[in-house]
């Protein structure tokens, strides 16, 4: 790659980090509904083909912020399963504090009440399937140590992150959501337990 080529990328890898920044920020203080397209790019010091270039257009920078977003919790919820005594008790940290995230506003605003409504069923985005597989291959190892029952890993796996989503959704959408939290993570607790071979949990 020659220097004008490296510098180009540099650019875009730049002017595309201002406008997510400026977004990001916008959406957990406004909502997507709210922040306006001209006052982000104005915010980034960029202008509306900026945006339009980089990301097509406004549902396309909500995707980009989401997929940032994303990748925080997965590496936060990584340290989680990495600090954990056993496989098991990683595996439901992690799921846990995924739950328990649902509490931050940011998460809550652009993750699970903002991006559902303007992306779709969140169970369907891409990030969605990494989880799946990552949950699925967790759960087959605990079948292989014997510490959960030896039942179709991946069943499992989408029942649990589908009950871990969902519990998340119900969090950011209730009138209180600590209280949702408390009966929500008590809930999962037990559906957990079912799975294994004598009562770890």
């Amino acid at each position: 790659m020659t220097v004008v080529a490296k510098r180009r990328a540099q650019m875009v890898e730049e002017t595309r980090a201002k406008l997510i920044q400026a977004a990001r920020k916008a959406f957990a203080a406004k909502g997507y509904a709210g922040a306006s397209m001209d006052d982000l790019t104005a915010e980034a010091g960029l202008t509306r083909g900026a945006l339009y270039h980089n990301f097509g257009d406004k549902k396309g920078l909500l995707q980009a912020v989401i997929d940032q977003i994303d990748g925080e919790m997965v590496a936060r919820l990584r340290a989680e399963q990495d600090r954990a005594k056993t496989r098991w008790l990683g595996f439901l940290a992690e799921s846990i504090a995924y739950i328990e995230m649902a509490l931050e506003p940011e998460i809550q605003r652009i993750m699970l009440l903002d991006g559902p409504a303007v992306l779709g069923d969140p169970s369907r985005w891409p990030n969605q399937n990494a989880c799946l597989r990552t949950t699925t291959q967790t759960i087959q190892a605990l079948i292989d140590e014997g510490t959960v029952r030896p039942v179709d890993a991946e069943a499992a796996a989408r029942l649990l992150n589908g009950a871990a989503l969902n519990a998340s959704l119900w969090i950011a959408a209730a009138d209180d959501p600590h209280a949702v939290l408390a009966k929500a993570v008590e809930a999962f607790r037990h559906l957990t337990v079912g799975l294994l071979q004598t009562d770890l949990g």
